[in-house]
């Protein structure tokens, strides 16, 4: 049995494929790794987390284990370091090129900008390279695999009656809810949310807003401002702040529609999971959302960041419930097909197959 973190999964021996994960605060990529590992565990792959920052439900493998990472794997010649940041390759390379582990570097890019001379560099020396969108890929010197992001359909699912997840969440099971989920600050586009729906919410009594969502300290003046503006529109009562949970599911069950206002993203999982629990979405034309929803069938793009855009899209959709229904029960149809968690671990081992062959005589 491999040493490990106290109260953490155990690992059995040393993991074949190693997520390293060398950041504490809980980010996008750290979901992630949350999500997927235990999923990836679970479809029989050998691999654990590497690093600070997780939960105790994920399998991790602790720093006397690296040491013993120079052991032939007992399925592979050579490991898989998947990385999905910069630090991460860096510890890679430093494994594989300078200590000469027998090593394959695996890195995951969500980005879509430009790439810095150092990211350059160190994509150029990886043995394989995913992209999470078609987007993010076209920003790439090198060929890459795009493998969007899965969801937990067990996890994400729809309410069985949308009356009692809102009343299981503590919402008015007698009005129609519109929801804005992630963290709160000006990226995210929480101001876009609230400034679209100030007018459908004074036209339509029978709906309210909710922000679900973490303020980290440096954008709290970001939320006290639109606190304020909130408050001298009248709507207080109207445009929640339900603060952060991590039964997020729940919640989205809650909704009758979801929009994801950000003004940029990686990738952005919050419409899928909207559209996993059987909420049509509209969303900005960022990250891999264009790629996510199925225009005009589980929700809308909007074609800029105007506030009244969302508000006009926003509005036709709160002033039809049959549309609505129709566009959630297709999200979810559309999720279930193209989006599972299950069709990522797949793609992944994959990725994972073509680098470091499973051979008979490793070990």
């Amino acid at each position: 049995m491999a040493q490990r973190s106290s109260g953490h999964a155990a690992i059995s021996g040393l993991p074949d494929v190693i997520a390293p994960n060398f950041k504490m605060r809980l980010s996008g990529v750290t979901s992630t790794i949350v999500q997927l590992i235990p999923a990836q565990r679970a479809a029989g792959l050998s691999i654990a987390a590497f690093g600070p920052g997780l939960p105790a439900s994920v399998a991790r493998m602790g720093y006397g284990d690296l040491v013993r990472l120079w052991t032939r794997p007992a399925r592979r010649r050579f490991r898989v370091w998947h990385a999905r940041r910069n630090v991460e390759m860096i510890g890679g390379l430093i494994l594989r090129d300078v200590l000469r582990m027998p090593l394959r570097i695996v890195f995951t890019s969500a980005s879509q900008r430009k790439h810095k001379a150092l990211t350059k560099w160190l994509i150029a020396r990886m043995d394989a390279v995913i992209s999470t969108s078609h987007k993010t890929a076209a920003y790439l010197e090198r060929p890459s695999t795009v493998i969007h992001h899965g969801i937990d359909l067990d996890r994400f699912s729809p309410p069985g009656n949308r009356a009692d997840a809102k009343r299981a969440v503590g919402l008015p099971a007698n009005k129609k809810i519109v929801g804005c989920f992630g963290r709160i600050r000006h990226q995210k586009g929480t101001d876009l949310f609230a400034d679209a729906l100030v007018e459908p919410l004074r036209v339509h009594p029978d709906w309210i807003a909710i922000i679900a969502g973490r303020t980290t300290p440096e954008h709290k003046a970001f939320e006290a401002e639109l606190r304020q503006r909130i408050d001298r529109a009248g709507l207080a009562d109207r445009i929640l702040f339900v603060g952060e949970h991590r039964d997020i599911e729940r919640w989205y069950r809650a909704l009758d529609l979801f929009i994801a206002p950000q003004r940029w993203e990686g990738f952005g999982l919050t419409p899928l999971e909207a559209m996993a629990c059987g909420v049509p979405v509209i969303a900005t034309d960022v990250g891999a959302f264009s790629e996510l929803i199925a225009e005009g069938e589980t929700g809308h793009i909007l074609a800029d960041l105007e506030p009244s855009t969302m508000r006009d899209v926003a509005e036709r959709m709160m002033c039809d419930d049959d549309l609505r229904s129709t566009l959630g029960a297709n999200a979810r149809r559309h999720v279930e097909k193209a989006f599972s968690l299950d069709r990522e671990v797949r793609q992944l081992g994959l990725v994972y197959d073509s680098v470091a062959p499973v051979t008979d005589d490793a070990g």
